[in-house]
Formats: C-alpha cells, sequence, structure tokens
C-alpha cells in the first residue's frame, strides 16, 4: 500500500454495512476484510493505495468532519448533524438510493391543537406558565434541531439528549415532544406519536461524502475520482 493511503470509511453494521458491500461488488471493488475477520480493517481486492476502514455509521460523519478519514458512506442526517458546520465541511459526492428515512419533529396525537411548528411556541409559553419550565424536545440530532426550531422561530424549549428509544421517551414522561428518525411512520404511530404538518427536517438517505478538511495528496483524489466514478456507475 502507499505511504499516503486513500481512507475511506464503510458502516460496520446492519443494512447499511450489506447495501454498501453490495454496491461496491457491483461497482467491480469487492470489498474484503484483512486481519481478523471481526476486526474493522479492509481492502478493495486487487486495488493498492485504499484502505477501508469499519466504523459506526455516526463516527463516519464525525470522522468526516474532523478531517481523519478521506471519504466515506453513512446517512445524509449524520453528516448534516456532524457539528454546527457539518454542511460545510463535507462534500456530499452522490446518493446512494439506500438508507432512506425522514428526520421529523413529533409530538403527542393527543395535542389536538398543534398541527405546525408555529402552534409550539403558544403551546411552549402555555407550559412554561403551568409547569414552570421549558418543554423537553427528545433527540440526537442536536444541531439539526436547533437549526429548524430556530428557522421556525420557536424558542421556547430545551433538547434532552437521546442516547436510545427516542419515541418512547414522551411515554416515559422525559420529554413532550421528539426528534427523530422515520421510515414507515410505524413506531411513532404506535408510541401515539404524530408528526407535524411542516414538521419534516430532513429527508435522509445513504450518501457518498469526502471531507474538504482531510489532508489530500494527488493520488488520494485521482482514487476518489475513480472509485466516485465507478460507485455511480453501479447505482
Amino acid at each position: 500500500m502507499s505511504g499516503d493511503p486513500l481512507l475511506l470509511a464503510l458502516p460496520s453494521k446492519g443494512r447499511l454495512m450489506e447495501r454498501a458491500g453490495e454496491l461496491f461488488e457491483r461497482a467491480g471493488m469487492p470489498i474484503r476484510k484483512t486481519g481478523h475477520e471481526r476486526g474493522y480493517r479492509g481492502e478493495i481486492t486487487g486495488r493498492q493505495g485504499v484502505e477501508i476502514a469499519f466504523l459506526s455509521a455516526a463516527e463516519i460523519a464525525q470522522q468526516l468532519n474532523s478531517g481523519r478519514i478521506h471519504a466515506g458512506i453513512t446517512g445524509e442526517d449524520l453528516i448534516r448533524d456532524s457539528g454546527r458546520d457539518g454542511a460545510a465541511r463535507i462534500e456530499l459526492v452522490c446518493p446512494l438510493g439506500f438508507g432512506g428515512a425522514d428526520v421529523v419533529v413529533a409530538v403527542p396525537e393527543c395535542w389536538l391543537d398543534v398541527s405546525k411548528m408555529g402552534d409550539l411556541e403558544e403551546v411552549a409559553a402555555v407550559f412554561f406558565r403551568a409547569h414552570g419550565r421549558r418543554l423537553r424536545v427528545a433527540t440526537k440530532y442536536l444541531n439539526l434541531t436547533r437549526r429548524f426550531f430556530s428557522e421556525k422561530g420557536v424558542t421556547g424549549y430545551r433538547i434532552v439528549e437521546s442516547l436510545g428509544a427516542t419515541e418512547g421517551t414522551v411515554a416515559a414522561g422525559t420529554a413532550e415532544i421528539i426528534v427523530d428518525i422515520t421510515s414507515t411512520g410505524t413506531t411513532l404511530k404506535a408510541n401515539h406519536l404524530r408528526v407535524l404538518d411542516d414538521g419534516l427536517i430532513l429527508k435522509s438517505q445513504a450518501v457518498l461524502a469526502k471531507s474538504k478538511t482531510a489532508i489530500w495528496s494527488k493520488n488520494n483524489r485521482a482514487g476518489m475520482e475513480e472509485i466516485a466514478s465507478r460507485l455511480k456507475a453501479g447505482l
């Protein structure tokens, strides 16, 4: 392998890992793990100058943001949420057509008078007078939530960071609203939640992305262009 390999990260588990592997296979660039079969390093079979790292989808977005890897496949939602300037530090090369889901704002079904984001500010004022505290919004999308609520003029809330099943926080009494990802809406409905009429924050899917802050050599750039071209042809 060359002294300045192209560092490419792929999801380490789940459907994103499977679909990414299938895409590389179709593009004529099969991936294989190196070392222990449960390890987190790999390579493109028969190709020098590219080092594969298997990371969680969230970590891939963070590493792209910091410039520790050159490129990777992860969810657009995680890239958009990766720091306050994630979109400025990461370039979306191309959407991949799988891993689709929506990042949405959802409220309890019983909030019959709340249908749009604009209604939340009034609800927040009433809630504060009644309970002496702000509405709690449970989410793992801290930056996306702050930006979206600011754009909609909603200020009377505070974020409760969710590390588990966000959709269960309202029933558990730890939040009044959630911002979460959904693909069918079934889980939200099961938890007696509904999406606000204008509560779609982002339609997300898996994307090939590259870091604007990584150190790129001439060989890295050439290798990235070829890989991106072949992956696009395999879609």
